[in-house]
């Protein structure tokens, strides 16, 4: 329970549910797998937005030129660091529980809850990087040509479960893998 209540994880816990670990996304900024196309193909769309806006803005173009390149240029201001400061944001607003029946995922502030039963537990994937730091997926993420829209480019809003970024994501598997009886 915080100063202002129990939290979306308490308020969502079954008769008889216990909590096993409790935990939050690490802040900051995340680069994963994709941004090793995303970056580059972001610098490109953005230099060519700026070069394109600053062309027909300075040479006397017609008005429908100049208004065409601005959400050109917007979404190459997004792709580019936008997406950064959101993902951080949405991650901030983020809560974790692994209980002894289910994991629990909230979103503060939008009453939004997702659960994954752990008897019925998709695909479990596990990510580690080399500081103890990682990401436990339930399930396999969409394609970003699947129509998800742009949300690959953000991992916070990835719509498959998980418990992105956690510290001691080794520890938190093994809480999961026995509570769910793998």
């Amino acid at each position: 329970m915080n100063a202002i209540g129990p939290s979306a994880i308490d308020r969502n816990l079954l008769s008889g549910e216990r909590v096993l670990w409790r935990g939050k996304p690490l802040p900051g900024l995340t680069l994963a797998g994709r941004d090793a196309f995303l970056i580059p193909f972001s610098l490109l769309w953005g230099g060519f937005a700026v070069f394109w806006n600053a062309s027909v803005w300075t040479t006397g173009a017609p008005l429908e030129f100049k208004l065409f390149g601005l959400p050109f240029l917007a979404m190459g201001l997004y792709i580019t660091v936008g997406r950064f400061f959101v993902d951080a944001r949405t991650r901030h607003r983020l809560e974790y529980a692994v209980t002894d029946k289910r994991v629990l995922i909230a979103k503060d502030g939008s009453g939004s809850i997702r659960s994954v039963d752990l008897k019925h537990m998709p695909v479990l994937e596990f990510n580690e990087r080399s500081d103890g730091t990682g990401t436990i997926q339930f399930g396999v993420s969409a394609s970003p040509f699947g129509g998800g829209g742009l949300q690959f480019l953000i991992p916070g809003m990835d719509p498959t479960p998980q418990l992105l970024r956690i510290a001691d994501v080794r520890k938190v598997y093994g809480i999961i893998a026995r509570a769910a009886g793998t």
